[in-house]
């Protein structure tokens, strides 16, 4: 019964789905006003005049583009306790956010409404499209596994128990309403540890013996999870433990990489895979077609979307166009208004519009994750997509990844130099020079800029490949206190600053 209710419930949203698919921007101006109107009385509302009801062009007038960095002040306040600043209310959840390359950790705050409107929507709208596409797999009829991080006391409220902070996954999981419950493994208790060895193996001890038949998760961590059920099974591979596993929902890195690893730890044609785009600052976008890797922007999610051209990324002033504005192919920073009490939040993210009609995306990367050290803009798309085809013609296997500028101090003017890639894998390529050589050729063949600059080796001397330590990266991020949930290693950077920290590891 309780199954029933659940599939006809998730099946409603797929009605929703196609009205935002056909109506995207009478849908966002309503999302748009429904948001002012709600945070009217703030003292965000009173200092912009959203009592007005300003129009979308009046809204961008009044209210600036803002960063993480300038928002500080009231995030701080509205982490004391203080209610009514940026959104109606006290803030009780934070989500601390890795997205940075700073030391110092973001916390976004995560509303009520946030949870209920966004995270907890899009849930559904997943699982209804999963059902829709992969009816025989029958998903509500078992356990969906969520691997996810941990939450802490709020640092600027140690003593109140109600207030915490840490992975968006574990605010979601802590919160749950009582049908996703029911149908997510494993317990509660074990899902939030914090030892991430400790919460590995506990995990796979239980849900050896439990009907699983979805996974949720980051990728490097689900690989290890998989493993060590399939090694407590004494099983050749996963599919003889979990014979009705069908689908697997990934997200915070791309998949490419990973992609033939899963291959053959879970193998047979049964096996979906499907993406999620989900943030600590709300729940964006998902892939909604199975035979297509775009992302389907989600619109009446409690999100306001504003896109800002490349050219303004370093803009004092930045001019975002809105969503009936984009055009295809080109990359944009996302610009949000949540629920959350985000304002044209400038989030960091790049994307760029594969469609537009419906609106769907691709993640390119993030505004300060790129290489541009000698005018090659590569981004975190093209590094991804250059790894994946390295791994597919080496039969290698990456575990994680960064790369980084090499300047050579005997260029005349500078100027020449070179990338230094550092790679961990899983894998290891069965000739290291060609692993090198096929990413060489992929960035070259992806981006115009970087060919142009390693034409003849004139700017650009072919990458370095530095085969990183079993273990390297996982011991950088738990230093930082990053280990496990969403959190990942920034890609790409144009300092080696980053590089270098994470090649001291091995030391």
């Amino acid at each position: 019964m309780i199954n029933g209710i659940l599939s006809w419930a998730v099946q409603r949203r797929l009605a929703s789905i196609r009205h935002f698919r056909d109506n995207p921007y009478e849908v966002q101006q309503g999302v748009l006003k429904e948001l002012l109107h709600k945070a009217r009385a703030t003292e965000w509302g009173r200092r912009h005049g959203f009592t007005d009801g300003p129009s979308a062009g009046e809204f961008a007038q009044r209210v600036p583009v803002s960063s993480y960095e300038e928002l500080v002040p009231d995030l701080e306040r509205v982490m004391r306790g203080e209610a009514d600043v940026l959104w109606p209310g006290r803030v009780q959840w934070f989500a601390k956010s890795s997205g940075t390359t700073n030391a110092r950790s973001k916390y976004i705050p995560v509303t009520r409404e946030a949870l209920h409107e966004c995270h907890y929507r899009a849930g559904r709208d997943m699982v209804a499209l999963s059902t829709l596409h992969y009816p025989e797999a029958q998903l509500l009829g078992g356990k969906t596994l969520s691997l996810g991080g941990t939450h802490t006391p709020n640092p600027l409220r140690p003593h109140d128990p109600a207030s915490r902070a840490g992975d968006v996954s574990a605010i979601i999981m802590q919160n749950l309403p009582a049908w996703a419950e029911h149908i997510r493994t494993p317990p509660l208790e074990m899902a939030l540890l914090d030892e991430w060895e400790e919460k590995i193996e506990r995990i796979a001890r239980h849900v050896q013996h439990q009907d699983v038949r979805a996974l949720a998760g980051v990728p490097t961590w689900m690989i290890v999870l998989l493993r060590r059920v399939t090694e407590l099974a004494g099983a050749a591979n996963i599919t003889e433990v979990w014979p009705n596993l069908r689908l697997f929902l990934h997200g915070a890195v791309a998949f490419g990489p990973y992609r033939q690893l899963f291959r053959q730890l879970i193998p047979g044609l049964q096996m979906h895979y499907l993406e999620v785009y989900n943030a600590s600052e709300g729940y964006l976008a998902l892939q909604d077609e199975p035979d297509s890797e775009d992302l389907l922007l989600l619109l009446n999610h409690g999100i306001y979307y504003e896109f800002l051209p490349a050219d303004q990324w370093e803009a004092v002033e930045p001019q975002t166009v809105p969503l009936e504005a984009v055009e295809l192919g080109k990359s944009y920073a996302l610009i949000i208004s949540t629920n959350a009490g985000l304002w044209r939040y400038k989030i960091g993210d790049t994307v760029r519009f594969t469609s537009l009609q419906p609106y769907r995306i691709r993640i390119t990367g993030r505004t300060k994750h790129f290489l541009n050290a000698f005018g090659e803009e590569v981004v975190v798309e093209n590094a991804e997509a250059a790894v994946a085809a390295a791994c597919q013609a080496t039969a290698a296997t990456v575990r994680d990844f960064t790369a980084a500028p090499i300047y050579f101090a005997g260029a005349a003017d500078g100027s020449r130099g070179g990338h230094q890639w550092l790679v961990e894998f899983l894998a290891p390529p069965h000739d290291a020079a060609h692993f090198a050589a096929v990413l060489d050729q992929t960035l070259r063949q992806l981006n115009s800029d970087y060919d142009a600059k390693r034409h003849r080796d004139l700017a650009l001397v072919a990458p370095k490949l530095t085969v990183a330590a079993p273990g390297q990266f996982e011991r950088w991020l738990a230093r930082r206190g990053k280990l496990g949930g969403q959190h990942k290693v920034p890609r790409l950077s144009n300092s080696r600053d980053l590089l270098e920290e994470i090649l001291r590891e091995s030391e």
